[in-house]
This record gives structure tokens, sequence and C-alpha cells, in this order.
């Protein structure tokens, strides 16, 4: 158990037998007669809802520790998707609630977190940046020019706007939250080619 007025991003509670990771905490001192109150935003880890408290700063909340297992992606049944740990192969899934908009950055064979609790999964951690390669890109407008942007396609039949220069072949980084280009990652070239 811990006190409210220690919530942080990031920590995972349990309300009413529903999972939260807390996405924003924060302290508002009160006035006159009333006393400080600590705001939290959350989302439920079942069905990624976000929901706001409001909570007296010495009340308690249990905190939830959640077992983190590397495992590989396999496939989705349109219901649910399907990981197997790699070392003893046991397969679980997890329901789309659970991956959400994120499924587009799911590639067959990937390796990704998976969070516990109590032995069953409840979340995929993704990474926050993912390297994606352009398979189809229209030609440019003017080589250089970096203020107009384009739509170009990329492996994972993702559609996203880049600036003019990016080109078919292309290796970019792209943001799973937002799904917004980053950058171009650049190719590192060995000494002697």
């Amino acid at each position: 158990m811990i006190a409210a007025a220690d919530l942080r991003a990031g920590m995972v509670i349990k309300i009413d037998g529903e999972l939260y990771r807390i996405i924003e905490a924060e302290y508002h001192a009160g006035g006159g007669q009333f006393g400080g109150m600590m705001f939290a935003k959350a989302r439920n880890l079942r069905t990624h809802h976000i929901k706001e408290w409001r909570f007296h700063p010495d009340e308690k909340l249990e905190d939830v520790t959640l077992e983190r297992q590397e495992m590989e992606y396999l496939y989705t049944d349109g219901e649910d998707f399907y990981f197997m740990n790699p070392e003893t192969f046991e397969q679980i899934s997890l329901p789309r609630e659970a991956i959400g908009h994120r499924e587009r950055f799911l590639q067959p064979n990937m390796r990704i977190p998976v969070e516990m609790y109590d032995g069953m999964p409840v979340n995929v951690v993704f990474p926050e940046v993912v390297e994606l390669k352009v398979v189809s890109a229209p030609p440019g407008l003017r080589e250089h020019e970096t203020s107009t942007y384009k739509t170009v396609i990329l492996e994972n039949g993702m559609e996203v706007l880049v600036p003019q220069f990016i080109k078919e072949g292309e290796i970019v980084r792209i943001e799973v939250e937002t799904g917004r280009y980053l950058e171009r990652v650049r190719e590192v070239r060995k000494p002697g080619t």
C-alpha cells in the first residue's frame, strides 16, 4: 500500500479489482478550509480507457508490481493476439483491446515484453519508437524541400506523412503512440566502402 501523495507516472495501482497505469499525478494545494488533493490520470490496462481521480494525499492505495517476460508475437485470429515464451514455448493470448491501435506495429516473430500479473498477461510494452522500411513513395516535388510533406506506405501497410526527400527503400523512425514520422535512419557506412 502506498499513500496517494507518493503516486508517480508509470506506477500501477489496483482499484476495484482493475489495474491502472498512472499517466499523470500531481498535487494541488488547498485553500482555506479545504486541504490539498492529489489528482491522478490513469489508463486501465484491460480496456485502455483513461480515468481521472482525486485522492486525499494520505489515502492508501494498493500498488502492484508487474512481472515482464520477453515474448515472441505469433499471430492474431482477429479477436486475440497470440504470443509465445521462446524458452518454454508456452503460448498466451491477449484481447484486441489490450493491444489497441498499436497492433499495426506488431510483426510476426517480433520479440516484445509482455507484462504479467498473477501469471496472467495484462499488457504489451511497445517501444516508444520503431524503425520501418518505406515500401512505396511518390517522387518528391523538390529534392531538398522539407516544409511540405508527402504520403508514403510503410512495410506494415501504414500510411504516414514524411518530408519530400524520403525515398522508397529507406528506413524511417515512427513514434508508436501517435504514428508520426520522426526522422530518417541514416545508413552507417563502413570504412573503405
